[in-house]
């Protein structure tokens, strides 16, 4: 059972409509498609895990913090003897572990080791357990989920899951019998509570609303080249369609994210958007989807 759905991050979101946008430097490039990668393996970790088998309670994308330190967990298996912290990498290519440290075969690039990271995660989450009285027995693994990653001079007991094991450690996960009682639903709703929704240390490239490409961009390929036809965009680059209205809504929560200090007003969409559309348009379909707030100098949406 599924108590907390994977969804793309604020910073994810925001970092990706930047890209969009504006010319990011090179390190904030290779950070946005690091994140993107990460949570590409992340989702297919997720399917991996609808075959999941007996009674199991699964949480991704968990923010704790415990003692004053911020901890982030993929995904969290309650099953009836054992608590699986999940640490998910989407490495590709070759690596290779030298004096616990880890570098890329080809480049020579030092990442953080792994094991490291899931050390410190393990730690953090059961002084958590002990702080809430719900001690359980954690056992921790990174899996990487990439088909054409590899690691040399890895130690055999290192806590990896490599992608020729997955389909084992799936399999052996499954044959644990798992029925779950009302302790590990008040654990699950536990842990709920205490995730904290947002990340007090991610930040985002530094931009402001003038510097920022306006327009409509298309859904699939985010070509600006779009054209008016019966009631829908049409993208001449690809030929994809997209609702006016459904266009508009996902560009005014665009706007909402990136602009959290501005309000919602038929101005700023038609600004944002930079359409042929009217401003006689965009307030019908802001008054459709949205709450109207009025103020002493106008009307504004929420």
């Amino acid at each position: 059972m599924i108590l907390k759905e994977r969804s793309e991050s604020e910073e994810l979101l925001s970092r990706r409509y930047l890209h969009r946008r504006m010319e990011l430097s090179e390190k904030e490039k290779t950070y946005y498609f690091n994140l993107e990668k990460g949570y590409e393996g992340e989702k297919k970790f997720d399917i991996l895990l609808e075959d999941l088998q007996e009674e199991r309670y699964v949480l991704n994308d968990l923010l704790f913090e415990v003692n004053n330190s911020f901890f982030q967990i993929d995904t969290l298996i309650i099953s009836q003897r054992a608590i699986h912290l999940i640490d998910i990498k989407n490495y590709e290519g070759d690596f290779r572990l030298d004096s616990d440290k880890l570098y890329s075969v080809i480049s020579g690039k030092e990442y953080k080791n792994p094991a490291d990271q899931l050390k410190r995660c393990t730690t953090l989450l059961r002084q958590l357990l002990q702080s809430i009285k719900y001690p359980s027995l954690i056992e921790s693994h990174v899996i990487f989920i990439n088909s054409e990653f590899t690691l040399y001079q890895t130690p055999l007991d290192a806590p990896f899951i490599f992608p020729t094991q997955l389909t084992r450690f799936l399999k052996e996960l499954n044959q644990t019998a798992s029925i779950l009682n009302d302790h590990h639903k008040k654990l699950a709703k536990k842990l709920l509570s205490l995730h904290q929704p947002k990340n007090p240390f991610s930040t985002l490239p530094k931009y402001h609303f003038d510097q920022l490409q306006k327009g409509i961009y298309c859904h699939q390929c985010y070509s600006f080249s779009m054209a008016i036809q019966f009631h829908h965009f049409v993208c001449k680059s690809c030929g994809s369609i997209e609702k006016i209205e459904d266009a508009i809504l996902r560009h005014t929560k665009e706007f909402n994210l990136l602009f959290p200090e501005k309000k919602i007003t038929t101005h700023n969409i038609y600004e944002w958007c930079k359409t042929e559309l009217n401003e006689r348009t965009i307030r019908r379909i802001l008054t459709k989807y949205f709450t109207k707030q009025k103020k002493t100098n106008g009307v504004y949406y929420k």
